[in-house]
């Protein structure tokens, strides 16, 4: 998951962004109006975390823009403004959810996990595929119901390809869904990390590459199947 977080208190900011990526997910911050618009004119974001009150155009004109866009991204604010009123013209406006400061971080993490789920067709909270069941809320990973310990930026990765459901994710949308702006996009990270997590899923190999295009999840598995051998 990669969101998009408008906050013109940097300390804030940086703590919140240190957060989502101890969480695995990635987090992209704007200080301002105008650099929140800036970022949603380049990056595509699953969901917008939006101070109402910040300098330029405001938390509120930055939700009109994305609600008129259509995209479908969900938003939520994350504000001081904590009167029902304040809330009603949040949900007005068209914030999907609303978590008033100061807020527990915890919280905020299930509210996001939460508008995901909701964002990608109700999706369950829970994906199972190929012998894996993936549980975001958890962070937690199982191979035929033995425990798999992943680094967070590898459980990124996996969320991102189980999302999927078999189909092929190519490595730069990889890179732009489990890694922030700052990622390199010459980078080899996808590869590495892809590779190091087939190893950690073990064999059969469940991470198939595509040549050329990307890689998916092998949603029928054989055990002298090879295929996902290759870089």
């Amino acid at each position: 998951m990669r969101v998009l977080v408008v906050e013109d208190e940097p300390l804030m900011a940086q703590a919140i962004r240190d957060g989502l990526r101890l969480e695995a997910i990635a987090a992209d911050i704007a200080g301002d109006g105008d650099a929140a618009l800036e970022l949603l004119s380049i990056n595509t974001y699953d969901i917008a975390v939006l101070d109402r009150d910040i300098p330029g155009p405001s938390g509120d004109e930055i939700a009109q823009g994305i609600v008129a866009s259509r995209s479908g991204m969900p938003i939520l604010m994350l504000t001081a403004a904590d009167r029902l009123d304040d809330k009603t013209s949040g949900f007005g406006i068209g914030a999907d959810d609303y978590l008033t400061k100061p807020f527990e971080f915890h919280e905020l993490v299930l509210r996001l996990r939460a508008l995901d789920r909701r964002r990608v067709h109700n999706r369950p909270p829970v994906r199972e595929v190929a012998g894996l069941r993936v549980d975001p809320f958890r962070r937690e990973v199982y191979r035929d119901s033995v425990y798999v310990a992943l680094t967070r930026k590898q459980f990124a990765v996996l969320e991102v390809l189980v999302a999927a459901d078999g189909g092929v994710v190519s490595a730069e949308d990889l890179l732009e869904r489990a890694w922030d702006e700052n990622a390199d996009p010459f980078t080899n990270a996808v590869r590495i990390t892809i590779s190091a997590l087939r190893k950690r899923l073990g064999r059969p190999w469940v991470i198939a590459t595509v040549p050329g295009v990307g890689y998916r999840i092998e949603t029928e598995l054989n055990a002298d199947d090879e295929r996902g051998d290759r870089e």
